[in-house]
């Protein structure tokens, strides 16, 4: 799996952009067989920045209806990355 597969987008809500400028701490949708392991090396090599820890949830699909019509969307998993002290936060526009 390369670091593109593992890493799919950054997660830019008010709740992720709050934790980035307090605790340096990154918030990604990463691939569903992504484990703690391949998120720190993906993030390492893609960002040249250095990893405390990574903390991973799997999102449930919610129900959603259009009239009669009902579906779920797709289950996912978010990955939050905290860096370690001293690292420079990157922007996710220098990718």
């Amino acid at each position: 799996m390369t670091i593109y597969e593992v890493i799919k987008r950054p997660i830019v809500t008010e709740k992720g952009v709050a934790k980035k400028d307090s605790e340096g701490t990154l918030c990604f949708e990463v691939a569903r067989d992504a484990n703690k392991v391949l998120v720190k090396a993906a993030v390492e090599q893609l960002f040249k920045v250095k990893v405390a820890d990574v903390r991973t949830a799997n999102i449930e699909g919610k129900l959603r209806r259009r009239g009669r019509y009902s579906g779920y969307r797709p289950d996912w998993k978010k990955a939050y990355v905290r860096l370690k002290t001293g690292e420079k936060m990157p922007e996710y526009s220098d990718i």
